[in-house]
This record gives C-alpha cells, structure tokens and sequence, in this order.
C-alpha cells in the first residue's frame, strides 16, 4: 500500500495544495501532505473515505500511501506549501496519494465537461451513488467529479461492451471533508454533496433509483471501517495528543455506525435543498 515519490510533475488546484507525483510504481498520484493548509485530519477523511467508496463499489481512485523522503524534498524546490509570501517546507514522511487515471502527459482529464457530454457519460449512476454516501458522511463540500476518455471495459465490470470501445468516465474525487473537514463532526444539511451540475439528477423519480446504495449503506460491515482505521499511519495522528485524537475519531465512527439506519431520510432531505435537485420525484 505504499510507494515512493521518485519525480515531480504539478501543482494542483486547491485548498489543500496537493500536488501531483510519480510513485516508483509507475503511477501518478494526486498527493496531500500532512501539513498541508486544510488540516492533517483531511488526509485520515481520504483513507477511510476511499476504503468505505471501494466496498460500496462507487466509482473512485484507488489511493496509496506516498513516502516522500527528504532526499526528494531536497531535489524538488518546487515541492512546498504557499501561504502568501511565505513557501512553507513539505514535511518529509507518509502522505495520501489519490491515483491519477493514467499518464498526465497521455490522459486529459477534465473537471468540467459541457452538458451535450455530460449526457453521454458511460457510468452517470455513480452520482448517485455517490450522493448517498456523500449524505451518510456529511460531505461538507460540493461534490467533486473528473471525466476522462478510455476504453470502458478497462473501467466498467458490465458484459457485452464491444472491446476496445471508447466513452467518457467519471471519477468521484476529493473526500477531504467528508465529516465536516477538519471539524469531525456530522452535521445535518440539505445540500450536503450535491453536484452542482443538476443535469445528473434528472433521471431520479423515487427512493428507490439510489439502490443498491441505500441497501449497501443500511448492512455497511463495521470490519469495513475498522480495517480502514486499522490503515492510517500512526504519524497522521499528531506528534502530541495521539491519543485523543485516536478517541475523536473513534467516536466519530461509532456516531457514523449509528447514522447508517437514517440514510433513507438523509437523501429525502435533499429533497428540501433550493430549486429541488429531483424536480421528477413526485
């Protein structure tokens, strides 16, 4: 589950001013720092949200995490934090690396696509899916999606896709303030993960479009959010007090535990949000 930082390639935009390196695996990753602006609580929200998307089989990058030893820091002056005038220094060690879907310098990946593709993308479910569980973890943030070009069945585990046909997909992305950000708590919002774009939304006409999400979310195993805490590196926790942040958190997974039989009514609610994102659920 680790890699090693070997080359440089961007920064990204962004709050948190991750930036985007190459691991010695090969791959590139999207990477926050654990100093970065946000609060180191936003890299814990990025594991254990990308561990609990994987079992609910929602659409995201896998994550790794990325050591960046001072030898690299040393190497890559452009490797740092921007706070005004001030460059802050990264701090060496254990990051949070989000995958990026390929090779930058091959892949356009785009944040914003214009609705005549937006229509057309391959697996536009997984804004719902997403929403469900963005209203489970109190997604403080609007939600966040790239699209890109492949070869669907690269990405999507569906029978009879011709091989080597292309289509636009998209990636959920940025679960650093899941939980309210750096506050760990779980709000009540009627917007909370919302898309902005509506357009993606307008298919739904009852409860019963966000399944197998609402199911998955309602039987959630504890043994998935145990072993996703299990995950983050003991050094995410603070050099003082660890062990009240350790019980923060544990409370706060225990509260999300209890919020899972109250999921329904989470997304009814979005219901209440300005301009109703489901204009056909009657």
């Amino acid at each position: 589950m680790r890699v090693t930082a070997r080359r440089f390639i961007r920064k990204m935009r962004g709050g948190a001013q991750a930036h985007m390196l190459e691991g010695d695996d090969g791959n590139f990753y999207v990477v926050k720092f654990q100093n970065n602006p946000q609060h180191r609580r936003i890299l814990m929200n990025e594991l254990i949200a990308t561990e609990l998307l994987a079992h609910l089989q929602i659409s995201a990058p896998e994550y790794r995490l990325v050591q960046v030893p001072d030898d690299f820091l040393a190497a890559n002056a452009g490797v740092h934090i921007q706070l005004g005038s001030r460059q802050i220094p990264v701090r060496p060690g254990v990051h949070f690396g989000s995958r990026f879907p390929g090779d930058p310098d091959r892949l356009a990946v785009y944040d914003f696509v214009p609705d005549s593709l937006l229509s057309q993308v391959a697996n536009p479910e997984q804004f719902l899916g997403a929403l469900v569980f963005d209203r489970w973890m109190a997604n403080a943030d609007a939600r966040q999606a790239v699209f890109f070009r492949a070869e669907l069945n690269d990405w999507l585990a569906r029978p009879g896709i011709p091989p080597r046909k292309l289509g636009f997909l998209t990636l959920m992305i940025d679960h650093g303030f899941v939980f309210n950000g750096p506050s760990w708590d779980l709000p009540e919002s009627a917007i909370t993960g919302l898309y902005s774009r509506r357009l993606v939304y307008q298919g739904v006409t009852s409860i019963r479009d966000f399944d197998p999400w609402l199911s998955r979310i309602l039987n959630f195993p504890e043994s998935v959010i145990d072993r996703a805490l299990s995950r983050i590196p003991p050094e995410w926790f603070g050099d003082d007090g660890a062990a009240k942040e350790e019980a923060a958190l544990d409370r706060l997974l225990m509260a999300l535990i209890r919020r899972q039989k109250r999921i329904v009514e989470l997304v009814e609610d979005c219901r209440k949000a300005p301009g109703n994102p489901f204009p056909r659920w009657t």
